[in-house]
């Protein structure tokens, strides 16, 4: 059995995702700052193989030990999601955003995602396959002034894996990036956790493009 590792697992996306891809036979590996303990026993009382583990993703050292952790307690990581939520402290305006703000965007969104690659990807090398999936808010596609640590380092991420997508893919190492423009709604058929989580699916089964969009990016 191989493994599911999503890196900011939560109670929405994260929860949906998680059982899409357990209902497929994956073990899952639940790796966030708390630990994801309710959502780990949750998964685990409904018949899935599931394990948490705590890390900051702005703790490198940590993040590695997690998802080695998580190999080792579950089986090889075949799939890896990176869709931490960023934090607040630096979604200000570009006029606002110090330099010490792009540093901690850049922490959680390059140097982490940068680890997390790094860690995984012998596993799958060993395997001869594997996912890497990262999913993004509509600043990674068109900066957003508003929120401008993350328009900067979206887009750095942005670059590091499309160069990922095609120095890999003749490994059958897929690397994908989901954007998700505007609002993530329960309420909606279409923005609803389950439906992105059977797009990732989707993502991972079809391995085509780099960039995909959940929904169209609004007019600017």
């Amino acid at each position: 059995m191989t493994t599911f590792a999503i890196v900011g697992a939560g109670p929405g996306v994260g929860a949906a995702v998680a059982r899409r891809f357990g209902r497929e036979g994956f073990s899952i590996a639940l790796i966030s700052r708390s630990g994801s303990g309710a959502l780990t026993d949750a998964l685990v009382a409904e018949g899935f193989a599931a394990q948490g583990f705590a890390a900051d993703v702005r703790d490198r050292s940590a993040l590695v030990a997690a998802l080695d952790a998580a190999a080792f307690a579950l089986g090889p990581i075949e799939v890896l999601q990176y869709s931490p939520i960023p934090q607040r402290e630096f979604l200000r305006p570009v006029l606002e955003t110090s330099h010490a703000d792009l540093e901690a965007a850049l922490e959680f969104s390059v140097h982490g995602p940068v680890a997390a690659v790094q860690q995984v990807l012998p596993g799958m090398r060993e395997l001869g396959r594997g996912t890497v999936a990262l999913v993004n808010g509509g600043s990674a596609a068109r900066p957003n002034a508003a929120v401008a640590g993350t328009s900067v380092a979206f887009a750095a991420e942005s670059a590091y894996a499309q160069m990922l997508h095609g120095v890999l893919a003749p490994e059958n190492i897929h690397v994908t990036q989901l954007i998700v423009p505007g609002a993530i709604r329960e309420d909606d058929p279409v923005t609803n956790g389950p439906a992105i989580a059977d797009h990732i699916w989707t993502l991972h089964s079809t391995r085509e493009r780099f960039r995909h969009f959940h929904t169209p990016l609004p007019d600017p």
